[in-house]
Protein backbone atom coordinates (compact mmCIF):
# COMPACT_ATOMS: atom_id res chain seq x y z
CA UNK A 1 0.00 0.00 0.00
CA UNK A 2 1.50 3.01 -1.08
CA UNK A 3 1.42 6.17 1.65
CA UNK A 4 2.43 9.70 1.40
CA UNK A 5 5.23 10.70 -1.38
CA UNK A 6 8.61 11.14 0.45
CA UNK A 7 7.93 8.86 3.32
CA UNK A 8 10.91 6.50 4.19
CA UNK A 9 10.95 3.10 3.04
CA UNK A 10 9.23 0.79 5.90
CA UNK A 11 11.60 -2.08 7.44
CA UNK A 12 8.48 -4.51 7.92
CA UNK A 13 8.74 -5.20 4.17
CA UNK A 14 12.48 -5.46 4.36
CA UNK A 15 13.37 -9.43 3.19
CA UNK A 16 17.11 -10.54 4.16
CA UNK A 17 18.53 -13.06 2.73
CA UNK A 18 22.38 -13.46 0.89
CA UNK A 19 24.55 -16.23 -0.55
CA UNK A 20 25.44 -16.87 2.75
CA UNK A 21 21.76 -18.14 3.09
CA UNK A 22 20.68 -16.06 5.48
CA UNK A 23 21.22 -12.32 5.02
CA UNK A 24 21.32 -10.21 1.99
CA UNK A 25 18.46 -8.31 0.92
CA UNK A 26 15.74 -5.41 -0.46
CA UNK A 27 13.67 -3.19 0.21
CA UNK A 28 9.82 -2.40 0.30
CA UNK A 29 9.31 1.49 -0.06
CA UNK A 30 6.03 2.89 0.61
CA UNK A 31 6.04 5.74 -1.64
CA UNK A 32 3.82 7.14 -4.03
CA UNK A 33 4.98 7.31 -7.60
CA UNK A 34 6.06 11.01 -8.55
CA UNK A 35 4.49 12.62 -11.52
CA UNK A 36 6.83 12.99 -14.79
CA UNK A 37 7.73 16.47 -14.74
CA UNK A 38 8.34 18.17 -18.46
CA UNK A 39 10.94 20.04 -20.11
CA UNK A 40 13.05 19.78 -17.50
CA UNK A 41 17.11 18.62 -18.46
CA UNK A 42 18.63 18.36 -15.38
CA UNK A 43 21.40 20.03 -16.61
CA UNK A 44 23.48 21.27 -13.59
CA UNK A 45 22.29 18.75 -11.13
CA UNK A 46 24.10 15.53 -9.44
CA UNK A 47 22.71 12.02 -10.12
CA UNK A 48 24.00 9.36 -8.28
CA UNK A 49 24.58 5.56 -9.63
CA UNK A 50 25.07 2.35 -7.43
CA UNK A 51 26.81 0.22 -9.98
CA UNK A 52 29.54 -2.33 -10.09
CA UNK A 53 32.93 -1.50 -11.06
CA UNK A 54 33.67 -1.09 -14.92
CA UNK A 55 29.92 -0.68 -15.57
CA UNK A 56 30.42 2.40 -15.98
CA UNK A 57 33.78 4.18 -16.82
CA UNK A 58 35.40 7.07 -15.55
CA UNK A 59 36.33 8.59 -19.02
CA UNK A 60 32.36 8.05 -19.28
CA UNK A 61 31.60 10.00 -15.96
CA UNK A 62 33.58 12.58 -18.00
CA UNK A 63 31.90 12.41 -20.84
CA UNK A 64 28.28 12.68 -19.35
CA UNK A 65 29.26 16.06 -17.45
CA UNK A 66 30.29 17.71 -20.95
CA UNK A 67 27.37 15.86 -23.14
CA UNK A 68 24.83 16.42 -20.35
CA UNK A 69 25.94 18.89 -17.75
CA UNK A 70 25.24 16.40 -14.98
CA UNK A 71 27.56 15.25 -12.71
CA UNK A 72 27.34 10.78 -12.10
CA UNK A 73 28.69 10.05 -8.60
CA UNK A 74 29.26 6.68 -8.39
CA UNK A 75 28.64 4.39 -5.89
CA UNK A 76 29.86 0.51 -5.82
CA UNK A 77 27.05 -1.83 -5.12
CA UNK A 78 26.16 -3.25 -2.23
CA UNK A 79 22.69 -4.91 -1.27
CA UNK A 80 23.30 -3.99 2.56
CA UNK A 81 24.04 -0.31 1.77
CA UNK A 82 21.14 0.19 -0.80
CA UNK A 83 18.70 -0.79 2.42
CA UNK A 84 20.21 1.74 4.50
CA UNK A 85 20.28 3.84 1.72
CA UNK A 86 16.55 3.31 0.91
CA UNK A 87 15.77 3.42 4.54
CA UNK A 88 17.38 6.85 5.35
CA UNK A 89 15.42 8.44 2.98
CA UNK A 90 18.43 8.89 0.94
CA UNK A 91 18.42 6.70 -2.16
CA UNK A 92 20.69 6.27 -5.20
CA UNK A 93 19.25 8.23 -7.77
CA UNK A 94 19.18 4.94 -10.35
CA UNK A 95 20.79 1.47 -9.07
CA UNK A 96 22.34 -1.61 -11.21
CA UNK A 97 19.82 -4.71 -11.01
CA UNK A 98 19.54 -8.12 -12.99
CA UNK A 99 16.86 -8.30 -14.86
CA UNK A 100 15.71 -11.27 -15.11
CA UNK A 101 15.56 -11.96 -11.05
CA UNK A 102 15.44 -8.41 -9.42
CA UNK A 103 12.75 -6.72 -11.47
CA UNK A 104 10.01 -8.96 -9.67
CA UNK A 105 11.83 -8.88 -6.16
CA UNK A 106 11.36 -4.73 -6.06
CA UNK A 107 8.25 -4.36 -8.33
CA UNK A 108 6.66 -6.50 -5.79
CA UNK A 109 7.98 -4.25 -2.59
CA UNK A 110 6.93 -1.34 -4.31
CA UNK A 111 10.50 0.16 -4.27
CA UNK A 112 11.11 0.87 -8.07
CA UNK A 113 9.36 3.96 -10.01
CA UNK A 114 7.46 2.91 -13.16
CA UNK A 115 9.13 4.24 -15.87
CA UNK A 116 6.58 3.72 -18.69
CA UNK A 117 5.84 7.70 -18.34
CA UNK A 118 9.04 8.30 -19.32
CA UNK A 119 9.52 6.04 -22.10
CA UNK A 120 6.45 7.65 -23.11
CA UNK A 121 8.09 11.16 -23.74
CA UNK A 122 11.45 10.04 -24.15
CA UNK A 123 13.24 10.81 -28.09
CA UNK A 124 16.00 8.52 -27.27
CA UNK A 125 14.40 5.69 -26.25
CA UNK A 126 10.79 4.23 -28.09
CA UNK A 127 9.08 1.64 -26.90
CA UNK A 128 8.82 -0.14 -30.54
CA UNK A 129 13.06 0.03 -30.24
CA UNK A 130 13.35 -1.89 -27.08
CA UNK A 131 14.39 -5.64 -27.75
CA UNK A 132 11.68 -8.04 -26.26
CA UNK A 133 14.33 -8.99 -23.75
CA UNK A 134 13.44 -5.43 -21.85
CA UNK A 135 10.20 -7.54 -21.17
CA UNK A 136 12.22 -8.92 -18.24
CA UNK A 137 12.39 -5.72 -16.70
CA UNK A 138 8.29 -5.51 -16.95
CA UNK A 139 5.93 -6.41 -14.06
CA UNK A 140 2.18 -6.88 -13.78
CA UNK A 141 1.94 -7.70 -9.91
CA UNK A 142 1.76 -11.23 -10.93
CA UNK A 143 3.80 -12.43 -13.83
CA UNK A 144 7.27 -10.91 -15.21
CA UNK A 145 7.22 -10.08 -18.77
CA UNK A 146 4.13 -8.34 -18.84
CA UNK A 147 2.71 -4.97 -16.83
CA UNK A 148 4.81 -1.29 -16.50
CA UNK A 149 8.55 -0.91 -17.02
CA UNK A 150 10.56 -0.84 -13.62
CA UNK A 151 14.17 -1.25 -16.12
CA UNK A 152 16.36 -1.84 -18.88
CA UNK A 153 18.69 -3.96 -19.92
CA UNK A 154 21.98 -2.26 -21.43
CA UNK A 155 22.85 -5.53 -23.25
CA UNK A 156 22.17 -9.51 -22.75
CA UNK A 157 23.17 -12.97 -23.97
CA UNK A 158 20.32 -15.49 -24.28
CA UNK A 159 22.21 -17.91 -21.31
CA UNK A 160 21.57 -21.07 -22.62
CA UNK A 161 23.25 -20.74 -25.81
CA UNK A 162 26.94 -22.39 -25.92
CA UNK A 163 30.84 -21.50 -27.46
CA UNK A 164 32.92 -24.63 -28.65
CA UNK A 165 36.58 -25.04 -29.87
CA UNK A 166 36.86 -26.80 -32.89
CA UNK A 167 40.08 -27.55 -32.17
CA UNK A 168 39.14 -29.84 -29.50
CA UNK A 169 36.31 -31.79 -31.17
CA UNK A 170 38.76 -32.58 -34.57
CA UNK A 171 41.31 -33.78 -31.84
CA UNK A 172 38.56 -35.72 -29.83
CA UNK A 173 37.18 -37.34 -33.10
CA UNK A 174 33.54 -35.39 -32.09
CA UNK A 175 31.10 -34.11 -34.79
CA UNK A 176 30.46 -30.56 -34.80
CA UNK A 177 27.15 -28.98 -33.19
CA UNK A 178 24.75 -27.77 -36.37
CA UNK A 179 24.95 -24.26 -36.83
CA UNK A 180 21.08 -23.10 -36.58
CA UNK A 181 19.65 -26.18 -34.86
CA UNK A 182 19.88 -27.34 -31.61
CA UNK A 183 21.26 -30.69 -30.25
CA UNK A 184 19.10 -32.30 -27.29
CA UNK A 185 20.74 -31.95 -23.55
CA UNK A 186 21.34 -36.06 -23.88
CA UNK A 187 23.72 -35.19 -27.31
CA UNK A 188 25.05 -32.04 -25.47
CA UNK A 189 26.11 -34.32 -22.24
CA UNK A 190 27.43 -37.46 -24.90
CA UNK A 191 29.39 -35.03 -26.78
CA UNK A 192 30.86 -33.59 -23.05
CA UNK A 193 31.62 -37.18 -21.83
CA UNK A 194 33.91 -37.79 -25.60
CA UNK A 195 35.37 -34.43 -24.98
CA UNK A 196 36.76 -34.48 -21.46
CA UNK A 197 40.21 -35.63 -20.77
CA UNK A 198 41.77 -37.01 -17.71
CA UNK A 199 44.83 -37.82 -16.22
CA UNK A 200 46.08 -39.67 -13.20
CA UNK A 201 42.52 -38.87 -11.83
CA UNK A 202 42.52 -35.11 -12.58
CA UNK A 203 40.50 -33.84 -15.25
CA UNK A 204 43.47 -31.70 -17.57
CA UNK A 205 40.58 -30.70 -20.33
CA UNK A 206 36.70 -30.34 -19.13
CA UNK A 207 34.33 -31.94 -21.75
CA UNK A 208 31.93 -28.52 -21.22
CA UNK A 209 30.85 -26.54 -18.80
CA UNK A 210 26.80 -25.94 -18.03
CA UNK A 211 26.10 -24.02 -15.20
CA UNK A 212 24.21 -21.22 -16.04
CA UNK A 213 24.23 -17.52 -14.51
CA UNK A 214 22.39 -19.32 -11.17
CA UNK A 215 21.22 -22.19 -10.16
CA UNK A 216 17.95 -21.41 -9.78
CA UNK A 217 17.70 -19.38 -13.21
CA UNK A 218 19.52 -22.50 -14.80
CA UNK A 219 16.87 -24.92 -13.76
CA UNK A 220 14.15 -22.48 -14.44
CA UNK A 221 15.38 -22.22 -18.02
CA UNK A 222 15.77 -26.19 -17.85
CA UNK A 223 12.25 -26.93 -16.53
CA UNK A 224 10.14 -24.45 -19.47
CA UNK A 225 12.91 -26.30 -21.79
CA UNK A 226 11.32 -29.94 -20.83
CA UNK A 227 7.66 -28.15 -21.34
CA UNK A 228 6.91 -27.43 -17.40
CA UNK A 229 7.47 -24.54 -14.88
CA UNK A 230 9.64 -24.52 -11.82
CA UNK A 231 7.39 -22.34 -9.47
CA UNK A 232 3.75 -22.72 -9.22
CA UNK A 233 1.26 -20.13 -10.59
CA UNK A 234 1.61 -17.10 -8.21
CA UNK A 235 5.23 -18.18 -7.86
CA UNK A 236 5.15 -18.61 -4.12
CA UNK A 237 6.16 -22.68 -4.62
CA UNK A 238 8.46 -24.10 -6.28
CA UNK A 239 8.18 -27.94 -6.88
CA UNK A 240 11.06 -30.23 -8.28
CA UNK A 241 8.70 -33.54 -8.04
CA UNK A 242 6.98 -32.21 -11.47
CA UNK A 243 7.58 -34.75 -14.59
CA UNK A 244 9.62 -31.27 -16.25
CA UNK A 245 11.23 -29.87 -13.33
CA UNK A 246 12.41 -33.74 -12.57
CA UNK A 247 14.33 -33.94 -15.68
CA UNK A 248 16.17 -30.81 -15.46
CA UNK A 249 16.74 -31.43 -12.03
CA UNK A 250 18.20 -35.16 -13.02
CA UNK A 251 20.31 -33.88 -16.11
CA UNK A 252 22.26 -31.06 -13.77
CA UNK A 253 22.97 -33.82 -11.42
CA UNK A 254 24.26 -36.24 -13.32
CA UNK A 255 26.08 -33.30 -15.50
CA UNK A 256 27.81 -33.07 -11.91
CA UNK A 257 28.22 -36.51 -10.95
CA UNK A 258 30.12 -37.36 -14.22
CA UNK A 259 32.19 -34.65 -13.94
CA UNK A 260 32.45 -33.66 -17.93
CA UNK A 261 32.78 -29.75 -16.47
CA UNK A 262 33.34 -27.37 -13.17
CA UNK A 263 30.14 -27.75 -10.80
CA UNK A 264 30.34 -27.53 -6.85
CA UNK A 265 32.11 -30.94 -6.64
CA UNK A 266 34.88 -30.20 -9.13
CA UNK A 267 34.99 -25.78 -9.06
CA UNK A 268 37.08 -24.67 -11.89
CA UNK A 269 40.31 -23.17 -10.40
CA UNK A 270 39.56 -19.80 -12.63
CA UNK A 271 36.53 -19.09 -11.01
CA UNK A 272 34.68 -18.67 -14.74
CA UNK A 273 34.88 -20.53 -17.96
CA UNK A 274 37.21 -17.42 -19.86
CA UNK A 275 40.09 -17.66 -19.19
CA UNK A 276 39.93 -21.55 -18.64
CA UNK A 277 38.71 -21.28 -22.23
CA UNK A 278 41.04 -19.26 -23.48
CA UNK A 279 43.59 -21.53 -22.01
CA UNK A 280 41.87 -24.77 -24.83
CA UNK A 281 41.35 -26.60 -21.01
CA UNK A 282 37.22 -26.51 -21.80
CA UNK A 283 35.74 -27.60 -25.30
CA UNK A 284 32.32 -26.48 -24.74
CA UNK A 285 31.61 -22.99 -22.85
CA UNK A 286 27.99 -22.51 -21.43
CA UNK A 287 28.34 -19.14 -21.90
CA UNK A 288 26.03 -16.92 -24.73
CA UNK A 289 27.17 -13.81 -27.13
CA UNK A 290 28.87 -12.06 -24.56
CA UNK A 291 31.92 -14.00 -23.79
CA UNK A 292 32.61 -13.33 -27.71
CA UNK A 293 34.09 -10.20 -26.09
CA UNK A 294 37.00 -12.05 -24.96
CA UNK A 295 36.91 -14.77 -27.41
CA UNK A 296 37.22 -11.88 -30.44
CA UNK A 297 40.52 -10.63 -29.21
CA UNK A 298 42.32 -13.72 -29.63
CA UNK A 299 42.32 -14.16 -33.10
CA UNK A 300 43.58 -17.52 -33.45
CA UNK A 301 41.05 -19.13 -30.52
CA UNK A 302 38.30 -16.65 -32.71
CA UNK A 303 38.98 -18.89 -35.81
CA UNK A 304 38.58 -22.23 -33.86
CA UNK A 305 35.41 -20.74 -31.41
CA UNK A 306 31.69 -21.12 -32.66
CA UNK A 307 28.25 -20.28 -31.04
CA UNK A 308 25.43 -22.77 -31.06
CA UNK A 309 21.97 -22.87 -30.16
CA UNK A 310 20.39 -23.81 -26.77
CA UNK A 311 20.15 -27.00 -26.30
CA UNK A 312 16.38 -28.80 -26.33
CA UNK A 313 14.62 -31.57 -24.29
CA UNK A 314 13.51 -34.11 -26.75
CA UNK A 315 9.85 -33.25 -27.11
CA UNK A 316 9.76 -30.19 -25.31
CA UNK A 317 9.66 -25.98 -26.71
CA UNK A 318 12.38 -24.45 -28.31
CA UNK A 319 13.42 -21.95 -25.38
CA UNK A 320 16.67 -19.46 -25.29
CA UNK A 321 16.09 -17.52 -22.38
CA UNK A 322 18.43 -14.70 -20.96
CA UNK A 323 19.31 -15.29 -17.24
CA UNK A 324 20.67 -11.88 -16.65
CA UNK A 325 19.64 -8.80 -18.52
CA UNK A 326 21.67 -6.34 -16.23
CA UNK A 327 20.60 -2.85 -16.73
CA UNK A 328 19.11 0.18 -13.93
CA UNK A 329 16.26 0.67 -12.08
CA UNK A 330 14.90 3.78 -10.97
CA UNK A 331 13.96 3.83 -6.83
CA UNK A 332 10.40 5.56 -6.16
CA UNK A 333 12.44 7.22 -3.75
CA UNK A 334 14.98 8.96 -5.77
CA UNK A 335 15.27 12.59 -5.69
CA UNK A 336 17.00 13.90 -8.94
CA UNK A 337 14.23 11.79 -11.08
CA UNK A 338 14.27 13.97 -14.16
CA UNK A 339 18.09 14.26 -14.36
CA UNK A 340 18.40 10.46 -13.65
CA UNK A 341 16.20 9.55 -16.38
CA UNK A 342 18.47 11.63 -18.74
CA UNK A 343 21.71 9.54 -17.64
CA UNK A 344 19.52 6.45 -18.27
CA UNK A 345 18.32 7.56 -22.05
CA UNK A 346 22.25 8.91 -22.59
CA UNK A 347 23.75 5.12 -21.18
CA UNK A 348 20.70 2.84 -22.71
CA UNK A 349 20.75 4.94 -25.93
CA UNK A 350 23.44 7.00 -26.84
CA UNK A 351 27.07 7.15 -26.57
CA UNK A 352 28.02 3.99 -23.90
CA UNK A 353 25.15 2.01 -25.90
CA UNK A 354 27.23 2.12 -29.28
CA UNK A 355 30.21 1.66 -27.41
CA UNK A 356 28.48 -1.69 -25.78
CA UNK A 357 27.06 -2.92 -29.22
CA UNK A 358 30.39 -2.64 -31.29
CA UNK A 359 32.50 -4.32 -28.66
CA UNK A 360 30.79 -7.86 -28.91
CA UNK A 361 30.19 -8.08 -24.99
CA UNK A 362 26.87 -8.36 -25.65
CA UNK A 363 23.41 -7.96 -28.02
CA UNK A 364 22.34 -4.45 -28.13
CA UNK A 365 18.66 -4.08 -26.28
CA UNK A 366 17.66 -1.41 -28.57
CA UNK A 367 16.49 -3.04 -32.22
CA UNK A 368 17.99 -0.11 -33.94
CA UNK A 369 21.79 -0.91 -32.60
CA UNK A 370 21.96 -4.52 -33.87
CA UNK A 371 24.01 -2.91 -36.85
CA UNK A 372 26.73 -2.13 -34.69
CA UNK A 373 27.32 -5.61 -34.32
CA UNK A 374 30.81 -6.70 -34.70
CA UNK A 375 30.62 -8.12 -38.44
CA UNK A 376 34.11 -7.37 -40.61
CA UNK A 377 35.44 -11.10 -40.14
CA UNK A 378 34.19 -14.44 -40.80
CA UNK A 379 34.14 -15.40 -37.38
CA UNK A 380 31.61 -12.39 -36.51
CA UNK A 381 29.86 -13.20 -39.50
CA UNK A 382 29.32 -16.62 -38.77
CA UNK A 383 28.81 -15.98 -34.95
CA UNK A 384 26.23 -13.49 -36.43
CA UNK A 385 24.11 -15.67 -38.10
CA UNK A 386 23.95 -17.99 -35.14
CA UNK A 387 23.10 -15.24 -32.92
CA UNK A 388 20.32 -13.67 -35.53
CA UNK A 389 18.43 -16.89 -35.96
CA UNK A 390 18.73 -17.95 -32.28
CA UNK A 391 16.99 -14.60 -31.01
CA UNK A 392 13.57 -15.43 -32.72
CA UNK A 393 13.41 -18.48 -29.46
CA UNK A 394 13.71 -16.02 -26.64
CA UNK A 395 11.03 -15.80 -24.63
CA UNK A 396 10.76 -14.59 -20.70
CA UNK A 397 11.01 -17.06 -18.02
CA UNK A 398 9.49 -15.84 -15.40
CA UNK A 399 10.86 -15.52 -11.51
CA UNK A 400 9.66 -15.24 -7.86
CA UNK A 401 9.22 -11.86 -6.79
CA UNK A 402 9.50 -13.68 -3.19
CA UNK A 403 13.05 -14.35 -3.28
CA UNK A 404 16.32 -13.44 -4.32
CA UNK A 405 18.35 -15.54 -6.72
CA UNK A 406 21.56 -15.65 -4.69
CA UNK A 407 19.22 -17.24 -1.45
CA UNK A 408 17.67 -19.94 -3.04
CA UNK A 409 21.46 -20.93 -4.87
CA UNK A 410 22.53 -20.63 -1.24
CA UNK A 411 20.14 -23.39 -0.34
CA UNK A 412 20.85 -25.46 -3.01
CA UNK A 413 24.38 -25.58 -2.68
CA UNK A 414 24.19 -26.25 0.80
CA UNK A 415 21.73 -29.68 -0.45
CA UNK A 416 22.49 -30.61 -3.44
CA UNK A 417 26.38 -31.58 -3.29
CA UNK A 418 25.11 -35.12 -2.03
CA UNK A 419 23.56 -36.12 -4.56
CA UNK A 420 26.22 -34.51 -7.21
CA UNK A 421 28.74 -37.10 -5.45
CA UNK A 422 26.22 -40.39 -5.24
CA UNK A 423 25.33 -40.40 -1.29
CA UNK A 424 21.32 -39.32 -2.25
CA UNK A 425 18.46 -40.14 -5.16
CA UNK A 426 17.39 -37.19 -7.26
CA UNK A 427 13.85 -38.40 -5.25
CA UNK A 428 15.28 -37.29 -2.26
CA UNK A 429 16.79 -34.30 -3.32
CA UNK A 430 13.49 -32.74 -4.84
CA UNK A 431 11.82 -33.15 -1.97
CA UNK A 432 14.87 -31.97 0.36
CA UNK A 433 14.80 -28.85 -2.33
CA UNK A 434 11.00 -28.41 -1.92
CA UNK A 435 10.80 -28.55 1.59
CA UNK A 436 14.09 -25.37 2.04
CA UNK A 437 13.14 -23.49 -0.52
CA UNK A 438 9.25 -23.13 -0.09
CA UNK A 439 9.96 -22.31 3.49
CA UNK A 440 11.75 -19.12 2.34
CA UNK A 441 9.02 -18.45 -0.61
CA UNK A 442 6.82 -18.39 2.18
CA UNK A 443 8.59 -15.90 4.25
CA UNK A 444 9.54 -13.78 1.50
CA UNK A 445 5.39 -13.58 0.41
CA UNK A 446 4.77 -13.25 4.09
CA UNK A 447 7.10 -9.95 3.98
CA UNK A 448 5.64 -8.72 0.61
CA UNK A 449 2.27 -8.88 1.98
Amino acid sequence: MRTHAGAPPSRRRFLVMSAGGAMAGAAALSGCAMQVSTGVSGSGETVTVMVNSGDILPEQVQQAKKDLGIKIVLVKYDITKLIAMLTSGNPPDLVRGVGAVDSPFFAARDVAEELDPYFARSSVLKSADLDPVNDLWRYDGHVQGKGPRYGMAKDFSQDSMYWYNTAAFDKGGVDLPPETEPVTYEEWMDKAKRLVQRRKGQTTVFGGSYGGLTRSTLLATMTASAGGSLFNDDFSRVDFTTPEARKALTWYIDYCKTKVGPSLIQPDPNGWDGPTYQAGRLAMSNSGYWMGGMIGADKKLAEVSRLAPAPVFAGGPRISACQGGTGLWMPRGAKNKDAAWRVFEWFFGEEPAKARASGGWGIPTLKSMRSLMPAKEEYQKRVLKVQENELKHFSVVSFTPYTRADALDALFNQIAPAAMNGQMSVDTLAGRLNSAINEQLKRGKEQVG
